[in-house]
């Protein structure tokens, strides 16, 4: 036999052995990458929106509030009934009735929150409107831990009211227009569930288009034939993809891997990234007690959450 009989006879198991090896790394990498995804989706989209956002308020100089939220929730509509089609699908009175609903405290929703966004910074706007689905969440709460987190989030709220002059305090129009917001989302969240045997395309569908409806007409009356500026209507359609469609889509992707509970925790930040997004594009920086009222509802909001009150 050859000198290098034996090794040439051992070639096939080392080169078995190897390509296994080298198949396993990727499968590695693609396994982590796959358990990943959810999380860099939710991440991305709470980031879209509220970098949205910010972009969307740099209009208001331009064309004010009204109309740029309009601008989101009309062309939101238009891209949806274009994907969706909701009409190819049959729907009751009643569902129908239930999504127009749900739509009409979408627009209110999106309309407030924009309106509070004119003389409030991004994160303390979000920080307040979160208050509506943390009252949603404890609302037939009877658990200690639960007032507990109600306690956090009034505390941080009564930071931001602007009692007392103090020099931290916000606009009280703008703190309305953002409870106002925070109220609508807490009814969003009850009437969508009214919705959830619906296909969720075709209740989001005719629910945006609902909300366009309400909106649109108030922005036209505030901002009249600007609207219709091919700039405007560009960045209008810029901030409507920003806030909603790349946000909807990706929350879609998180939600199916995510357990709810731990997807409540995760965008129980975004006062805080909303907060940096506003620093980073708009200048808005915020007072050391300002961020402690966003830590104390950000901890309200997780808190509840963690002790199952954001659970159905």
């Amino acid at each position: 036999m050859p000198e290098n009989a034996e090794h040439r006879q051992s070639d096939p198991a080392i080169t078995r052995c190897m390509t296994t090896a080298c198949a396993a790394a990727p499968r590695a990498d693609t396994s982590a990458l796959q358990r990943a995804m959810p999380y860099l989706a939710l991440a991305g989209s709470i980031t879209s929106f509220c970098f949205g956002t910010s972009f969307a308020k740099q209009l208001f100089p331009m064309i004010g509030a009204p109309a740029t939220v309009a601008y989101r929730v009309g062309f939101s509509a238009l891209i949806l009934l274009a994907v969706v089609r909701p009409w190819r699908m049959a729907v009751s009175r009643p569902d129908l009735l239930a999504a127009m609903r749900y739509g009409a405290v979408l627009g209110l929703m999106n309309f407030c929150f924009y309106m509070a966004l004119r003389s409030i910074p991004l994160g303390l706007a979000i920080a307040i409107e979160f208050l509506g689905p943390l009252g949603v969440s404890l609302l037939h709460s009877r658990r200690l831990s639960h007032f507990l987190m109600v306690g956090l989030a009034a505390a941080g709220l009564a930071l931001l009211l602007p009692l007392r002059h103090n020099a931290h305090g916000l606009d009280p129009l703008g703190v309305l227009f953002a409870l106002g917001a925070g109220l609508c989302w807490g009814l969003y969240i009850i009437f969508g569930k009214r919705i959830g045997h619906m296909p969720g395309g075709q209740a989001v569908a005719l629910g945006m288009a609902t909300g366009a409806v309400i909106v649109v007409p108030l922005g036209l009356h505030d901002a009249g034939l600007a609207m219709f500026s091919p700039t405007l209507a560009v960045m209008g359609l810029i901030t409507a993809v920003l806030s909603s469609a790349i946000p909807y889509s990706l929350e879609i992707v998180a939600l199916r891997r995510i357990p709810a509970s731990r997807i409540g925790v995760l965008m129980s930040v975004e006062p805080a990234i909303g907060a940096l997004a506003g620093g980073l594009l708009l200048g808005e920086h915020l007072m050391a007690l300002q961020w402690v009222a966003i830590a104390l509802v950000v901890s309200a909001s997780a808190g509840s959450v963690l002790a199952g009150g954001g659970q159905d």
